[in-house]
């Protein structure tokens, strides 16, 4: 029975409508003549309020709201990656040709195209035992994703059909479990998560290829960061050098709230990103979701659940996901409109109560587990989140919020952006819980002395700031000469280790083994000129050394010729520290 009821109030994005006894939470509805989409989020009697995922001008008091029988839901199978959806899983390349530059309201389309076949390859047989999770055939969907087609979570029996190799549409059957049937699309609702059967401990890094944030401040796979800072400071580039370079298998960037002209440079730009790792372009083993801050506020607030439910599904196949949230502030900031809209009572700063709790639920479902199936594997879900507190304000709300979650901290400051100091990452606000948890990966694969290494570093970072506030006051040549020789190193810490060059072919990555060396060397030069200073030559003698120039170019040899070179320089430190 279809439950149609009619519109008695409108308030911007929230609708009020009689008439839906029999209506449930959470469940899609088509609002007035043009069939809005929205979703029912809150039920008295028989009185449901909706929030509307599209414009609501135009639309009257009387018109039909038409229940759709089921949560907002995403469509998942071969067609997902390499594409371009809106905040509700809507294809914007289709919508273009539909529509034009605009969406219009009330348009739909299919979120993945029905009609054109991919080459199934069946992998289970009949009579095989199989449940949930395990995989019945695979698609070569793109030319970095092998697409596996699983037994959708809910279901256990015996193979009883299984198509032969060929061509099928999404919608074709492919196989049926206890004669069930089964096809390539599954749908999945997007505020509920996914199904696994145990989450494991973070102690995996994800290498990211940037110094600042793997050697100092690592995420670990499965782990939650966030990157608070101001307008301006790098927060967009920064997720984008993560996406191209992170260690994962698949890429989803949910473009939440951001200005149109930014999220058009996302959108232009990554279909033309080469991959570094297949050499194909990046969109191979993407999918981007696109709202910008001028589509409607409640189709921002479904996007994040949209872009981590797309995730899950490439998660339960095996593949290890980054999804860049750009940014949560955005997310809030309609939770917040949408709130105030149903007069419920506000909290700090106007957001609602719930806010620390619906962060809570989408960051959660980040994680490295053992997915369900007779034969698990193990895969993770990274997430980045971006905030744009108002004003670079780190004590509002989402950022507080956000930072009881997340394990990782990578605070932009806006005066390292001014000075040009890329990826303006502030080492002495910034933090990452995972350190201990992923020591041991870096003991074993890079080097056993790494944490010692690390620390050692970090320490001298900080030793910096205390010194400055002297150096403010007296001048730099008031310092005793092993300060000066500390001062000294940590310039270089700064420039030649932190500082990285995105738009340079051999910076723009830096591979962990080669980040410890570069790091070595460095703590090198301060062990010989401190010793050197000892001795009693004088500091302006080590500030000369013609090999400072070597280590200030080290970032920029290439990884096959890095192991030669750096030992050159290492040489050419010891050598010169003795004779200053």
């Amino acid at each position: 029975m279809i439950i149609e009821g009619n519109i008695i109030k409108i308030a911007g994005p929230v609708i009020i409508a009689d008439g839906m006894r029999g209506a449930q939470m959470l469940e899609m509805v088509r609002v007035g003549d043009e069939k809005l989409i929205g979703e029912i989020i809150e039920l008295e009697g028989d009185t449901a309020t909706i929030q509307v995922y599209e414009e609501t001008a135009g639309i009257q008091p009387g018109e039909v709201v038409e229940c759709t029988g089921g949560p907002l839901s995403v469509e998942l199978g071969p067609g997902v990656m390499s594409s371009i959806f809106d905040g509700i899983q809507r294809p914007l390349r289709i919508i273009r040709e539909e529509s034009g530059d605009f969406i219009a309201r009330g348009i739909d389309v299919d979120s993945i195209n029905k009609e054109k076949k991919w080459a199934f390859k069946p992998v289970a047989k009949v009579g095989d035992k199989v449940k949930g999770g395990d995989v019945l055939g695979e698609v070569q969907e793109t030319t970095a994703v092998l697409h596996k087609i699983m037994v959708p979570p809910t279901m256990e029996g015996e193979v009883t059909e299984i198509a032969a190799e060929g061509e099928y549409t999404v919608l074709e059957d492919i196989a049926a479990v206890d004669g069930e049937k089964i096809q390539m699309l599954q749908k999945w609702p997007v505020k509920r998560s996914r199904p696994y059967i145990e989450k494991l401990d973070p102690d995996v890094p994800l290498v990211t290829g940037q110094r600042a944030q793997d050697t100092f401040f690592s995420v670990a796979k499965g782990g939650a960061a966030a990157i608070p800072g101001p307008f301006g400071s790098g927060k967009t580039v920064t997720q984008q050098q993560l996406a191209k370079w992170a260690d994962a298998d698949i890429v989803v960037y949910i473009g939440c709230g951001e200005r149109g002209n930014e999220m058009t440079e996302v959108l232009t730009e990554f279909p033309f990103l080469d991959d570094p790792k297949t050499g194909n372009p990046l969109m191979d083993r993407t999918v981007l979701i696109a709202n910008t801050s001028n589509m409607p506020v409640a189709a921002r607030e479904a996007c994040v659940y949209t872009g981590i439910t797309i995730a899950e599904y490439y998660r339960d196949q095996g593949y290890d996901v980054a999804l860049m949230a750009d940014s949560t502030s955005r997310w809030a900031e309609a939770m917040r409109e949408i709130s105030g809209r149903l007069e419920e009572m506000p909290g700090e700063e106007g957001y609602p109560a719930y806010l620390a709790s619906r962060l809570a639920q989408f960051y959660e479902r980040a994680g490295r587990v053992k997915t369900i199936g007779t034969e698990p594997h193990v895969a993770s879900i990274s997430v980045v989140g971006a905030v744009s507190p108002p004003g670079g304000d780190l004590s509002e709300p989402v950022t507080q919020n956000t930072l009881r979650i997340c394990k990782v901290f990578w605070a932009l400051d806006a005066s390292l952006a001014d000075k040009r100091h890329f990826p303006s990452i502030d080492w002495l606000q910034s933090y990452s819980l995972y350190v201990d948890s992923i020591e041991g990966w870096w003991a074993e694969n890079v080097a056993p002395d790494w944490r010692a290494t690390r620390d050692q570093a970090m320490g001298l970072l900080q030793k910096e700031s205390e010194l400055q506030e002297i150096v403010q006051l007296v001048g730099p040549d008031a310092l005793p000469e092993t300060d000066q020789a500390t001062l000294e190193t940590t310039r270089m810490l700064r420039e030649d280790f932190l500082q990285q060059n995105a738009f340079d072919d051999v910076d723009t990555y830096c591979a962990p083994d080669k980040q410890y060396k570069m790091l070595k060397t460095i703590l090198l030069f301060y062990k010989e000129s401190l010793a050197a200073v000892n001795r009693g030559a004088p500091i302006a003698n080590i500030v000369a050394l013609p090999v400072k120039e070597d280590i200030g170019k080290m970032k920029y040899i290439p990884q096959e010729e890095f192991d030669a070179k750096i030992e050159e320089i290492q040489s050419a430190i010891t050598k010169q520290c003795s004779e200053a």
